[in-house]
């Protein structure tokens, strides 16, 4: 009897023939293929690893070779800072600067304000920690890595001053010189492998905007053509946007002295996204009047030609100058489809076809949210162009803001300070000889917690990672380390296990607990110039470390513990928040801070819906999408208010909307009401209107109304927040 090995019973039994059988693997190639990434590791993957393998041994070496007290943390410090780009790595090693300047400093402090008196300096360590902890789940990309480093280099520091108070400044230099040595070592051997970093840098930056470009209008055709599924595949390229708006900042460090690049390439993003809700604003009025315009289908099929070729014409400034001329044109058409429509109604006769002139202002609604559309893709186009070109005397400043959880931040700083405040406490009871460094790695891990969104994930894989570092370190410790008569064996002994994290850390299904793998390793193997630890004081000073993770983990999954759906619920309710804000603050918000805030909400909720999304994590991606939607289009709304083109009459519509939005309570059918009332007012006064501008005005309000009414309706029980959401059956 034959086994079709890899394919399940129920497929072999229902092949109608043996052409559609697979071939059969070898035994054991589903195993080996868990370890691909050690086994045949990609050449970037590789390099990397190589590469900071000889960067953290270097580091080691001349640690050894300088005396210092605790060697490991050179090479420590190599593998925190390491990463897979160069940008990156220069980013996170210039945080890691300033945060161990401010860590030194803060040390010192407490030392200095609390000699002898531990019963008060642990818990005022307790506290600087958990306020560096909270400060950091507020910031994004390494600025946050280097608030949580002020946090433990103090603690590490503090801890081992705290018996000699009288040195703690030179005990702060020791500590800062193994940081500056590492950072040192991983630079260099980083530069001698980056040519014409400047240059790939902006090549780098160039092709991520021109992929963010091609996969947005790629994806407004088939919203013009009324797609069903468009809206879906539609709202999946939100995430993307904002991870290649974070992988700017790096790119700006590897070029170096520059101009303002990156700031409008950052604009070119934002004005992608906005285009993208633009073009999900356009399908929403198409659902909404219908797609049997004739003489708009036409319209939207040069659009849709234009789109289609944007691929191949962002290639060079030539293709792109010509397409901007396209976009002019085709822009003007749809301005002059306006105009066309409004003679059309005025040669109408009386009494007039209420049907025809509701028609005609249909068209007028669709081919100005055209217009606008087209001109959002020009603005990202414009700064598209700019972010590969010096523009003499550019002084342009641009930042997307982001969404900021202030509970989530002060629990992660309770947890941090409640887990090192216990810590304290154990030493100071029991008299532990490894206290010390149970203490310090307390604080180390859950500063490294503290950084990510969802420190339950981490914290299991970090423990995993803890265990595999201290497996593989007693191996070598115990096994191979004796053989080891000088330096050169050591660097040998060493060299494959560093290796294997380095490919572990690139790999995405292994990279958590590659973390604690390539940080503890070093500190597991504990190589000094006088001799080597005794089996005792190795034993303690591992338990202590594998102690300190797990007491991180425990506090990080019983403190006031991470809950995906407690964040969805906050984030819910501040988005809701944000959008009645919208209606009322003062000045007017900026669309592009809207739509980053949002994105950052739409990218947590992808990020934490983990490999298969529910129903309501699918109501929620929705719900977000529509709550940006609609407050851009109040947004909007308050823009036609602030020109002051409208009469008394047609503004008390809009007023009486934004109104109902400022004070919304989460119950939808009073605002869309609303909106309907003010959106068949607007008809009516665009239809007596004389004046040309005017009758252009209301049709723009006209269509901003469509879409929040739409929106109120459709997104009726994500908008109810007095409730928790639950997706509909």
């Amino acid at each position: 009897m034959i086994a079709f090995h890899g394919l399940p019973g129920f497929l072999t039994r229902r092949l109608p023939s043996l052409r559609h059988l697979r071939p059969i693997p070898k035994p054991g190639a589903e195993r080996n293929s868990h370890f691909r990434w050690l086994i045949a590791p990609t050449v970037p993957a590789l390099a990397f690893a190589v590469r900071t393998t000889a960067a953290a041994l270097l580091a080691l070496v001349i640690a050894l070779w300088m005396e210092l007290d605790d060697p490991q943390w050179a090479p420590m410090t190599v593998w925190i800072v390491a990463q897979g780009s160069r940008g990156e790595s220069l980013s996170k090693a210039r945080w890691r600067i300033v945060g161990t300047i401010f860590g030194v400093i803060s040390s010192i402090t407490l030392i200095a304000a609390f000699p002898q008196q531990p019963w008060l300096f642990f818990p005022a360590l307790s506290i600087w920690l958990g306020l560096c902890c909270m400060m950091a789940t507020l910031v994004h990309n390494f600025r946050a890595y280097a608030l949580v480093l002020m946090g433990y280099t103090c603690a590490i520091i503090a801890l081992g001053a705290q018996h000699d108070p009288e040195h703690v400044f030179l005990i702060a230099m020791s500590r800062a010189t193994y940081i500056y040595l590492g950072i040192a070592c991983e630079g260099v051997l980083a530069a001698l492998f980056a040519h014409n970093l400047a240059e790939m840098a902006h090549r780098t930056m160039r092709a991520k905007l021109r992929s963010a470009l091609i996969s947005v209008t790629g994806a407004i055709g088939p919203l013009l053509e009324g797609h069903p599924q468009a809206i879906v595949r539609s709202r999946s390229l939100f995430g993307p946007l904002l991870s290649i708006n974070d992988q700017i900042e790096f790119s700006e460090v590897e070029m170096g002295p520059h101009a303002h690049e990156g700031d409008h390439a950052r604009a070119a993003l934002a004005a992608v996204s906005v285009l993208l809700s633009r073009g999900l604003g356009m399908a929403v009025r198409l659902q909404a009047l219908g797609y049997a315009h004739q003489i708009f289908r036409q319209t939207a099929e040069k659009m849709q030609a234009l789109l289609s070729s944007v691929p191949t014409r962002l290639e060079t400034d030539e293709q792109l100058h010509e397409l901007h001329g396209d976009l002019q044109l085709l822009r003007a058409e749809c301005r002059q489809r306006v105009v066309d429509s409004l003679i059309s109604e005025s040669d109408l006769e009386w009494p007039r076809d209420e049907q025809q002139v509701s028609d005609l202002l249909d068209q007028r609604i669709l081919h100005n949210a055209l217009d606008e559309l087209i001109g959002e893709l020009e603005v990202a186009l414009r700064e598209f162009e700019a972010s590969h070109s010096a523009i003499p005397g550019d002084h342009f400043r641009f930042r997307l803001q982001s969404h900021r959880d202030w509970r989530d931040a002060c629990y992660n700083g309770i947890r941090a300070g409640m887990a090192l405040l216990i810590a304290s406490q154990v030493w100071l009871i029991t008299a532990w000889p490894a206290g010390q460094g149970f203490i310090t790695f307390v604080g180390l891990v859950c500063g490294l917690f503290a950084t990510r969104e969802n420190p339950i994930v981490a914290t299991m894989a970090f423990l995993k990672g803890s265990l595999i570092a201290a497996l593989v370190a007693l191996i070598t410790e115990f096994l191979i380390l004796p053989t080891a008569e000088n330096w050169e064996m050591l660097v040998a002994i060493l060299t494959l296990p560093m290796i294997a994290g380095g490919l572990a850390s690139r790999n995405p299904s292994t990279a958590l607990p590659a973390i604690a793998y390539t940080l503890l390793f070093p500190n597991f193997v504990h190589p000094i110039n006088t001799g080597r630890l005794n089996e005792i004081a190795w034993f303690n000073s591992t338990i202590a470390i594998l102690l300190a993770v797990v007491v991180a983990v425990l506090a990080f999954r019983t403190i006031l513990p991470f809950s995906n759906v407690a964040e969805r619920w906050r984030m819910r309710r501040m988005m809701l928040q944000d959008m009645q804000a919208l209606a009322a603050a003062q000045p007017i918000p900026q669309t592009h801070d809207w739509t980053g805030r949002n994105i950052d909400r739409f990218s947590r909720v992808i990020r934490h819906a983990g490999p298969t999304p529910s129903p309501t994590i699918e109501g929620y991606l929705q719900g977000t999408l529509a709550t940006m939607t609609i407050g851009l289009n109040v947004i909007r709304l308050r823009n036609v208010l602030e020109r002051g083109q409208l009469s008394s009459g047609a503004r008390r519509g809009i007023e009486a909307v934004l109104e109902r939005l400022a004070r919304f309570t989460g119950h939808h059918e009073q605002t869309a009401r609303s909106a309907r009332i003010a959106t068949q007012a607007l008809r009516r006064h665009e239809a007596k209107e004389a004046n040309l501008t005017t009758r252009i005005e209301l049709t723009r309000a006209i269509a901003y109304l469509i879409v929040v009414s739409n929106e109120l309706t459709a997104n009726a029980v994500f908008l109810d927040t007095s409730k928790p959401y639950r997706a509909p059956e």
